[in-house]
């Protein structure tokens, strides 16, 4: 193969990689437009929708605020407001570390688990509906290949 034409499969590739990115941006907009209405009926914004997903996988595990900004690449005051309502409402709580008591960790409440398993079963519908052509097989196929490009994502922050 010659280079010329090494360089147009590249191109290519690349062109195809950015419109998959773009497909994934739009319907993550989409997704989060239609999500939104309905966590509204439970007075509950998405960035705390989303930190309530980052605080569930490990409930019991206390996070500070910097790790929770790092995870969610976002900055540090805007995590910041985001915990502040979240810990006003009761989702989450702050301890003083054991250790060392200047240090702060965040953990779910059991409202803040009620609140998470509340919102889900309301996007249940959602979800249902958005895969409702779908096969378990073709699920499972695009969760894979997603997982496999979350993973090289998250790896190379």
């Amino acid at each position: 193969m010659s280079s010329r034409m090494a360089g147009s499969a590249r191109e290519d590739r690349a062109k195809l990689g950015y419109r998959i990115l773009n497909w994934i941006g739009i319907v993550e907009q989409l997704a989060r437009t239609k999500a939104n209405r309905t966590l509204a009926e439970l007075g509950l914004p998405w960035p705390q929708f989303v930190l309530l997903n980052h605080f569930s996988h490990r409930p019991d595990e206390g996070k500070m605020v910097t790790e929770v900004a790092r995870a969610m690449q976002q900055n540090q005051p805007g995590i910041s407001k985001t915990v502040k309502a979240m810990v006003e409402s009761g989702i989450l709580e702050v301890v003083a570390d054991d250790r060392d008591r200047r240090v702060k960790r965040l953990f779910l409440t059991p409202q803040g688990r009620a609140t998470h398993a509340e919102a889900l079963a309301r996007l249940a519908p959602m979800v249902a509906d958005s895969f409702a052509g779908w096969s378990t097989e073709e699920m499972a196929e695009a969760f894979q290949a997603l997982d496999r490009l979350k993973v090289y994502l998250d790896d190379n922050r």
